[in-house]
């Protein structure tokens, strides 16, 4: 998907719910929220969450959730690094909206390189990841959208981004 997906959570995530929020590209939380794998308390070991989860957060963080099936807080989950932001439930909506207006402001091709680049260069090795990151560079420099940015420096305005179609 080249968009980013943005998770928003107001209550309690478990599970397949919490591997969901870890799913997304970022992800917006009410102060209420929690977030827990506890599968492991009926016997059940939360094997799909457990991905995006050790991709997401420190390992030995995730493991101690996965194994004891403990409940963290928004505050702990942004500490590591499975949420963006915490807000008050009243708020949650306008910060959603307002990391939304943040990414829509931004050149739609732009953001979908950097999407893919960044997912693809997670999994190879270091020089790999480089080699990955300079082939983006590249093609996101020749790319009408770097051209009118870098313009747009230059003459000290804003850019106009061009329109893309929707994906």
């Amino acid at each position: 998907l080249p968009v980013p997906v943005i998770a928003r959570v107001q209550g309690l995530a478990t599970a397949a719910g919490c591997q969901l929020v870890a799913q997304c590209d970022l992800a917006v939380a009410a102060s209420q929220a929690s977030f827990g794998v506890n599968g492991i308390d009926v016997g059940l070991f939360c094997a799909t969450p457990s991905v995006p989860l050790v991709r997401n957060m420190p390992a030995k963080q995730a493991m101690e959730m996965l194994l004891t099936g403990e409940f963290i807080t928004a505050d702990e989950a942004r500490a590591r690094g499975l949420v963006n932001r915490v807000v008050p439930l009243d708020a949650l909506d306008a910060e959603v909206e307002k990391l939304l207006q943040a990414l829509l402001s931004k050149p739609r091709e732009a953001v979908a390189m950097g999407k893919e680049l960044f997912y693809k260069q997670r999994e190879t090795g270091v020089e790999a990841a480089y080699q990955l990151a300079g082939q983006t560079m590249a093609c996101n420099m020749v790319h009408a959208v770097a051209q009118e940015g870098v313009q747009a420096f230059i003459d000290k305005r804003k850019p106009q981004w061009p329109v893309a179609a929707p994906s």
